[in-house]
């Protein structure tokens, strides 16, 4: 699978992992993402190396980042989005979805899921679209798992 690489209003808009920032990803995710504060170092490494990723950079700073969790064949997981606040509307994150809904093995998936506070519009231009059978839809939250030690049940 290639790498994109777009220069983009001056950023770099990328999903070539080597040129991401893990550590600016964790800094956000655990300090700024409603569903993740405290979120350990190891635990976002671990995912975004089984993630597909993409992200913006600029001035070698992670400024925004999505990942796909994903088999690449039939379905995926839209998580982790975020601009970070002084590059928001500024369309980043919209090109961002654009080149991950242009990628032609996401172009082939049967199902791709997402969960949102208020982004419903950005989704929906990219067909994204409310459960059409919600009562299907089954999960397991564990909403304190980053605050209690790892050894602990």
């Amino acid at each position: 699978m290639e790498h994109v690489n777009l220069s983009y209003k001056g950023f770099t808009i990328t999903t070539d992992k080597s040129l991401m920032k893990v550590n600016d990803i964790h800094y956000w995710l655990s300090t700024e993402a409603y569903w993740c504060k405290e979120i350990p170092f190891e635990t976002v490494s671990r995912a975004f190396e089984n993630s597909f990723c993409i992200g913006a950079i600029s001035d070698e700073r992670q400024i925004a980042y999505a990942r796909l969790i994903t088999d690449y064949a039939t379905f995926a997981y839209l998580a982790d989005v975020f601009v970070t606040e002084p590059y928001r509307g500024s369309g980043i994150s919209k090109k961002m979805m654009e080149i991950l809904m242009d990628q032609d093995w996401v172009k082939s998936l049967r199902c791709i899921r997402l969960a949102t506070i208020g982004t419903h519009w950005l989704y929906r231009k990219f067909g994204f679209t409310d459960c059409a059978h919600p009562e299907r839809i089954m999960e397991i939250v564990r909403s304190d798992v980053y605050k209690k030690p790892i050894d602990q049940p």
